[in-house]
């Protein structure tokens, strides 16, 4: 998997056509380095999920263009009508739901969306996806539930599934929609950290979208919020968190790491103001955006 720059460019989107339409997005700008996070958060229907589709390329854009390691994946002058076009292969996403297939291990619900790819391309033999598969569910703390069903797996452990299965798809661009929000919060803090260190591990380019400000705060490299109808997406830079830092904020959070003072204590104060900074800023539309 290599990561792949993402750059949209005027995008607008909505549903529908002609005086009954519905618009959605409105002239959405981003520029994404590759192997980068942008974590975008905004309130309920306020198209973080549109946004998603449109980078995805399952809904076009009614104008604008989206484009993944130079190449245009979306564009305004497309259709969702038009016959024989073949499924985006630039992106995986990974829903709030776990999707997983009950009556499947978790090893066979890992390598079910890439086998179906690569029967598709012909890029992998069967026998070298559930390697991949065996070893990316041992990376991620799954060596012995690899024969369990859904059913017998927690939360946080059907989404690590999930997101097992997102990655074996090799897509430089990777969308989460929400992946932890059906978690309790310990799971949910424990999910941050571990989403941290597969970002390190698994290079792509990321684009989140959450309801939970301080989420954004900890995995976004960039953070933007989406707000308006149809919505514009506004940048917004916390106070300078590095990667590092801000893993030592989400270790802290999940309990592996014991706050000391000094750093973590500094810290954890920058993350909380640039956590309530952004909270303003969704609460009051009227200000600029500022940290």
């Amino acid at each position: 998997m290599t990561a792949a720059g993402l750059t949209v460019s005027s995008v607008s989107a909505g549903y529908g056509e002609g005086p009954g339409a519905d618009a959605v997005l409105a002239g959405v700008d981003v520029e994404l380095p590759a192997g980068d996070c942008l974590a975008v958060v905004g309130r309920s229907g306020c198209g973080k999920s549109t946004l998603l589709n449109v980078l995805a390329g399952v809904h076009a854009p009614a104008c604008g263009s989206v484009t993944v390691g130079g190449e245009v994946v979306a564009a305004g002058d497309e259709r969702p009508a038009e016959p024989a076009r073949r499924a985006p292969d630039h992106a995986a996403y990974l829903f709030q739901q776990d999707l997983l297939l009950p009556w499947k291990s978790a090893l066979a619900n890992a390598v079910f969306a890439a086998r179906l790819a690569a029967g598709r391309a012909a890029r992998h033999d069967s026998h070298d996806l559930e390697e991949r598969a065996a070893g990316l569910l041992r990376e991620f703390g799954l060596g012995d539930s690899l024969a369990l069903l859904p059913s017998e797996l927690s939360g946080g452990m059907r989404q690590r599934v999930a997101l097992a299965r997102t990655v074996l798809m090799d897509r430089g661009l990777i969308l989460l929609d929400e992946p932890f929000g059906s978690l309790d919060a310990v799971t949910r803090a424990e999910m941050r950290l571990w989403l941290l260190d597969v970002m390190a591990a698994h290079p792509a380019t990321w684009v989140l979208v959450t309801h939970d400000v301080d989420e954004a705060v900890l995995l976004g490299d960039q953070v933007a919020v989406l707000r308006g109808r149809p919505a514009r997406l506004e940048a917004w830079s916390p106070a300078a968190l590095s990667r590092a830092r801000r893993r030592r904020i989400a270790a802290v959070a999940a309990g592996e790491l014991e706050e000391a003072g000094g750093d973590s204590r500094t810290d954890a104060e920058a993350a909380a103001t640039a956590a309530a900074g952004l909270r303003r800023a969704l609460l009051d539309g009227r200000r600029g955006l500022t940290a």
